[in-house]
């Protein structure tokens, strides 16, 4: 797939549907009809919305570590939790983001959709915007250390 792209501002109704705006709509459609997964992020309190093969791919990567070891346990159970498939409806462009995730989020009337590569941060706009204020302080140093050995 290629990668996603774009940062969106939405809206979100009260029962936590978002419409994606046109622009991420049509990136999507060549998944669109393969479903999604839904579920919280492992370092934020956003949420991940994965095309269904992405997501397969980074299963593949969790089910290779041992399975008989008490950390594993504890970070399959935290790592599943909430996490579902769902639809985004190929006419409207509308995803339903369940109850449970919304709460967890934070998700309200202003949402943000960040793209990242293979997946979509869903935030909370002012979280969203709090965490990138966070960063920027560290964004030049963590750029130099990530990039250091490329040549």
């Amino acid at each position: 797939m290629t990668h996603i792209i774009g940062q969106h501002d939405c809206k979100a109704d009260s029962k936590g549907r978002v419409l994606l705006p046109i622009s991420l709509k049509n990136q999507l459609l060549p998944v669109i009809k393969e479903g999604f997964v839904i579920k919280r992020s492992v370092f934020q309190q956003c949420l991940e919305l994965y095309p269904k093969q992405e997501f397969d791919v980074l299963m593949q990567k969790v089910m290779k570590k041992s399975k008989i070891n008490r950390k594993y346990d504890a970070f399959v159970r935290n790592f599943v939790a909430g996490m579902k498939e769902v639809a985004i409806d190929g006419d409207t462009g509308r995803l339903q983001i369940p109850k449970n995730l919304v709460d967890y989020a934070k998700i309200d009337k202003d949402v943000v959709l960040n793209a990242v590569f293979d997946k979509i941060e869903i935030w909370n706009k002012d979280m969203y915007e709090q965490v990138l204020a966070e960063g920027e302080k560290d964004y030049a140093d963590l750029a130099e250390e990530i990039f250091d050995d490329d040549e």
